[in-house]
């Protein structure tokens, strides 16, 4: 499979690797012809209104948004999960998504840089250490929405059919069961 890793902004190379891992084709995305040869789109963690910003100089704004409204299977992690939100609390003023995701998320809800920590989550039946950066959580969800995992109270990885979120950073484990499962469970199911 040929997996896009959206690469303008953030830890799009260990999303790479991490699919490369797992027996993938790892694609840089940074042009609407890039995008437009890829099975699956994972956006990374980073700074989700740098990556906006950049997506809609890149003219990848609203082609993303297309190709995930068309059944992309996409994965966002950290900034990919406000990403793929519909709904943003504490957001820039203005900020836009390319949404598909019916949660709304709290930007920086664990805190800032300095609040940074790992922790250990349950994750389809196995327990994973989660890294969080300065992490959001779902602060609320819709029906179709399945919570796939839960830390300090809130869900920190959601389903929603095509699109996985976390709200932590798994391409910073040497553990591949979050992308195992984006691979495995989303992208065939498609």
């Amino acid at each position: 499979m040929r997996v896009g890793v959206l690469a303008l902004q953030g830890d799009f190379r260990e999303h790479i690797a991490a699919a490369e891992a797992c027996g993938h084709q790892g694609i840089e995305i940074r042009t609407e012809a890039e995008l437009s040869s890829i099975d699956a789109l994972i956006l990374p963690g980073g700074e989700s209104t740098t990556i906006i910003h950049l997506a809609q100089t890149f003219n990848l704004f609203q082609p993303i948004r297309d190709r995930i409204r068309n059944g992309l299977a996409v994965y966002g992690s950290c900034a990919g999960m406000i990403l793929l939100a519909d709904r943003i609390i504490d957001g820039a003023k203005d900020q836009k998504t390319f949404g598909g995701l019916d949660i709304t998320v709290r930007r920086n809800a664990f805190g800032r840089q300095v609040d940074s920590f790992e922790s250990d989550i349950e994750f389809n039946g196995a327990t994973l250490k989660a890294v969080f950066i300065r992490a959001p959580w779902v602060e609320e969800n819709g029906e179709g929405v399945e919570v796939l995992s839960t830390a300090a109270g809130h869900p920190v990885a959601v389903r929603q059919g095509n699109i996985l979120a976390t709200s932590f950073h798994p391409e910073l484990t040497a553990d591949l069961a979050v992308h195992r499962y984006f691979f495995d469970e989303i992208c065939k199911s498609g």
